[in-house]
This record gives C-alpha cells, sequence and structure tokens, in this order.
C-alpha cells in the first residue's frame, strides 16, 4: 500500500512525519543515555587505575559491587591503565571543552536570561556535542552574557573565561599519550572547573 498524505498508512493511523518527530525527542534521550553508559564505564576504568576498591566504586557510581566487578573484568588485560592529572591547567580540546561547559552552567544557572543557557540543556540532553563549530558557537553566546551580565558573574567566571579562551585561541594541544579518552577528560574538567568557582577545591 502506497503510503499517502504525509506517509499515512491507514484510516486514524499517524503519519510518518508525525511518528518521526514524536520519536526523535526519545531517540535523543536514548543516544544520551548510551553515551552516558559509555562514559560511566570509562570512568569506572580511571577510578580503579587510581586504586580504588570495587566497594568504593560501587558506592559512588550507586551500581552493585558484581555489576562494578564485571565492568572492571571486561578490560582487556594488555588494555593500559588511562592516566589523568587532575589539574584545572590543561592545554587539550577535551579538557577546555569541559572548563568551557562548565562555565555555561555556571552563567545559566546565575543570569535569568542567559543566552547560553538553551546550549547547556541541548548538550546535557545530548543534542548537542563538542566540535570545534559548536565550541565557537557556545564562546559566543557566553561572550555575549559576560559583556550582559558583568555586574551579575564573579570576576572568576571572567578570569576562567579569558584563560580557557587563550588555550583554545592558540590551538589546544594534543592530549599526553595513554591519557583517559576525551569523554573523561571533558566529564573530569566540567567537573574540576565548577568546583573551582564554588570554592570546593
Amino acid at each position: 500500500m502506497k503510503a499517502e498524505d504525509g506517509g499515512r498508512h491507514g484510516p486514524g493511523a499517524l503519519t510518518e512525519d508525525q511518528a518521526a518527530r514524536m520519536l526523535a525527542g526519545m531517540n535523543e534521550v536514548i543516544r544520551a543515555g548510551e553515551e552516558m553508559r559509555r562514559l560511566r564505564t570509562e570512568m569506572i576504568k580511571l577510578f580503579a587505575g587510581f586504586g580504588w576498591t570495587q566497594d568504593t566504586i560501587a558506592r559512588i557510581t550507586d551500581m552493585s559491587q558484581p555489576a562494578v566487578s564485571k565492568q572492571i573484568t571486561r578490560r582487556p588485560a594488555d588494555e593500559p591503565t588511562p592516566h589523568l592529572e587532575p589539574a584545572l591547567d590543561q592545554p587539550d580540546a577535551a579538557w577546555l571543552e569541559g572548563r568551557l561547559w562548565a562555565l555555561a552552567e555556571e552563567v545559566a544557572e546565575a543570569l535569568a536570561a542567559a543566552r547560553c543557557a538553551r546550549f547547556v540543556g541541548a548538550l546535557a540532553r545530548g543534542r548537542k556535542r563538542f566540535t570545534p563549530e559548536s565550541t565557537d558557537e557556545l564562546r559566543r553566546l557566553l561572550e555575549a552574557d559576560l559583556r550582559l551580565g558583568a555586574a551579575e558573574l564573579p570576576a572568576a567566571v571572567r578570569a576562567a573565561y579569558d584563560e580557557i579562551s587563550r588555550g583554545l585561541d592558540g590551538g589546544p594541544k594534543p592530549a599526553a599519550a595513554g591519557s583517559a579518552p576525551a569523554s573523561v577528560r571533558r566529564a573530569v574538567a566540567r567537573q574540576l572547573q565548577r568546583d573551582r568557582l564554588r570554592g570546593d577545591a
């Protein structure tokens, strides 16, 4: 049967276009969930490399100890332990992107009409990913927010943005050989930057 009326297949049915639009949001959530599961797996490898016990990792990841053990034993014996230096000032792209993301989150929470708020929401839902183009877009939005909301934002936010911008403008350096994956570096940098801005680090 040939689909007509935007892909309608039968009386009272949704059109294919309607179904596609309805499922688009669900698919974004599913993709984001899959990416988060992969990231959690990489984080577990990192924590194991720190020498943390499986009980500790289970507690902080809200997983059962057998589930953590399964994740760790699934890792090939000859796979090197990922390296990560928890220093805020690092020059690779993923690290700088994570710091930029943290700044955008802080600004979106601090300013009622932050221009970067929608971008931050899209990152959280997996609708946006970091590319050179999207990073430039986020920088433009942040620059506008920093200019218009200067009186409401702590000076530390502007100082951090200037430092990150210098790193991005100078051409990010590659991460050191054996470093943790980009997704892990981005996530850790994001948390460290937020902690620094809030005085927790």
